[in-house]
């Protein structure tokens, strides 16, 4: 009776560390937190609501993106002819690094996807052309370009 339950002991044992062993590598393969980012509103990018809207900047603002632990992002609110708009650049960060700056009463145009959030319109950002200047920040299935070559 004693041997018997040593071999179930042991079997249950070789179960769960296979299962534990099969499993593992799903675990670590998360996305963590840091410059990888803007998962969350890149999910939503539909290349079929891609749209070019000029305007107005009325307000620059930070946001923290769905997952703890990563830097903060930029979106502004945009006033057109016939709509105000959020509008979803990316990490402060990247934009910093391309020496880019955006501010209230700027006359801008931006290119990106439109898509609700919490029922109101947004998008986005591909491109933000100020000027003569151009932001890059996505290719044109959506993703961001602060995130490396995929």
């Amino acid at each position: 009776m004693k041997e018997n339950m040593v071999k179930r002991l042991d079997l249950f044992a070789s179960v769960v560390l296979t299962v534990v062993l099969v499993l593992a590598p799903f675990s670590w393969a998360q996305p963590g937190p840091g410059r990888g980012g803007g998962m969350h509103y890149g999910m939503m990018w539909d290349a079929k609501t891609v749209e070019t809207v000029k305007g107005e900047v009325t307000s620059v603002d930070k946001y923290t993106p769905g997952r703890g632990g990563q830097s903060y992002g930029l979106r502004l609110t945009l006033k057109t002819d016939k709509e105000t708009l959020s509008v979803i650049l990316g990490p402060a960060w990247y934009i910093e690094q391309q020496h880019f700056a955006v501010a209230p009463r700027d006359q801008v145009e931006i290119k990106g996807s439109r898509i609700p959030i919490q029922g109101q319109a947004a998008i986005i950002a591909a491109e933000v052309k100020k000027g003569n200047q151009m932001l890059r920040l996505r290719n044109d299935n959506g993703i961001p370009l602060w995130a490396g070559p995929r």
